[in-house]
């Protein structure tokens, strides 16, 4: 079923019903049908899990978000574990709703920790379906689909500590900034103790990326100045917390509601993240135009690094955006780019000059190497920022098109 297709402006949504009964799907489809949606429907008959993975057409693939109805009191194992797999697959935007008659507190606990965002009450009442997804639909309405004219949101990923990750995502962005006037904001995206303000030479702000998350709802151009520490040479700052074991509510909705505000505010979010892809990071990994992915060329970052990118495969979209970097490179290496490729089964798309002196002096000074600098580091970060300032793409070494036929 496909409803409103040839709608340019409606929204794209995937319908997905797993496991439930013929009678009730064609309930779902008939209630659906009256969204403003331009709406695919795919049914499956049997659960599925990342060992056995479903055919997904491509349709629902591309869709701006998804509803999946499963139903829940059949298996309730293998629907934790179909849950699993729509999240791996569309986590940039789904709600899983559950079709169930069960009241056991501990099986509605797992279920919700597990990706399931409601409960739908058996037997199956329309009324109940069509307000959750009348909220959904204002939901998306506000948040997908940013314009054309909105900035670039790079994260940054580590595939193990020490591998420079601070220091590509500070310099990228003093780069940004000096060399091509843009508009530049850096979130330290740590829970607690990130470095970006140290590597800054700043004192942060007041307030921390979580603080403005959590105020999300009544967020603007006014609360934001409130938040951010802008640096010397006009780099907006968003610091991590400074204070060690605090916990910090916040969930996905909100980390994507406050992302999309920011595109719209800047030509570039930048985002230091730390090396663990929970739900808060996949968030931020469904909303980057860029993912990059930072490793030097040894042993245990290279393992490290192939079990992120194993992880992050499985899903097209995070596909298509990741980029491999590999920092502190220099010919003389053990280890070759040949031979990481072979590991990551992905293209080298970026390697950085090991300039570690200079640049650890940099930091204890809180003073990031100039953009003008002479060394092979500057020239190659500056390069890095040229490609993104110019629209060609984020590698500084390849042309789009070899890049994605590399992918492929």
């Amino acid at each position: 079923m496909i409803k409103n297709a040839h709608n340019p402006d409606a929204l794209q949504v995937a319908l997905l019903t797993m496991h439930v009964e013929q009678e009730t799907v064609d309930q779902i489809c008939q209630s659906a049908s009256h969204m403003p949606w331009a709406l695919v429907h795919v049914n499956y008959e049997n659960y599925f899990s990342t060992a056995k993975p479903p055919p997904l057409t491509q349709r629902a693939i591309d869709a701006q978000a998804c509803v999946a109805v499963v139903d829940f009191d059949k298996d309730p194992e293998l629907a934790l574990q179909t849950a699993e797999f729509l999240r791996q697959s569309f986590y940039h935007k789904i709600a899983i709703l559950a079709l169930s008659s069960t009241t056991d507190p501990d099986l509605l606990l797992r279920a919700m920790r597990g990706g399931y965002s409601e409960f739908l009450a058996k037997p199956f009442g329309s009324d109940e379906f069509t307000d959750t997804l009348t909220r959904l639909d204002h939901r998306w309405s506000a948040t997908i689909g940013r314009s054309q004219n909105s900035g670039k949101i790079l994260s940054f990923f580590g595939a193990k500590g020490g591998v420079g990750t601070t220091t590509l995502a500070v310099h990228l962005a003093m780069f940004l900034v000096r060399g091509f006037g843009k508009k530049v904001l850096l979130i330290d995206n740590h829970p607690q103790l990130g470095h970006v303000v140290l590597y800054l030479g700043m004192d942060g702000s007041n307030h921390h990326f979580y603080d403005l998350v959590q105020n999300v709802s009544r967020l603007d151009q006014d609360l934001l100045r409130g938040f951010i520490a802008t640096h010397p040479s006009g780099l907006d700052v968003l610091s991590s917390p400074d204070v060690y074991g605090g916990v910090w509510k916040t969930d996905t909705d909100s980390v994507e509601r406050t992302l999309e505000f920011l595109s719209t505010q800047y030509d570039f979010v930048l985002l230091d993240c730390e090396a663990s892809f929970d739900d808060i990071n996949l968030a931020v990994v469904a909303l980057s135009n860029w993912i990059y992915l930072i490793a030097t060329p040894e042993i245990g970052a290279i393992r490290d690094l192939s079990r992120y990118v194993d992880g992050l495969i499985q899903n097209e979209q995070a596909t298509k955006k990741l980029q491999v970097v590999i920092n502190r490179y220099s010919s003389h290496e053990a280890v070759t780019i040949e031979q990481i490729e072979k590991a990551v089964h992905l293209p080298i798309v970026i390697k950085i000059a090991n300039n570690y002196s200079q640049l650890v002096q940099s930091i204890n000074v809180g003073k990031p190497v100039a953009s003008d600098s002479k060394s092979e580091f500057s020239l190659q970060m500056m390069k890095w920022a040229t490609a993104l300032a110019g629209a060609t793409g984020p590698t500084a070494q390849e042309p789009a098109k070899k890049r994605f036929a590399l992918w492929k």
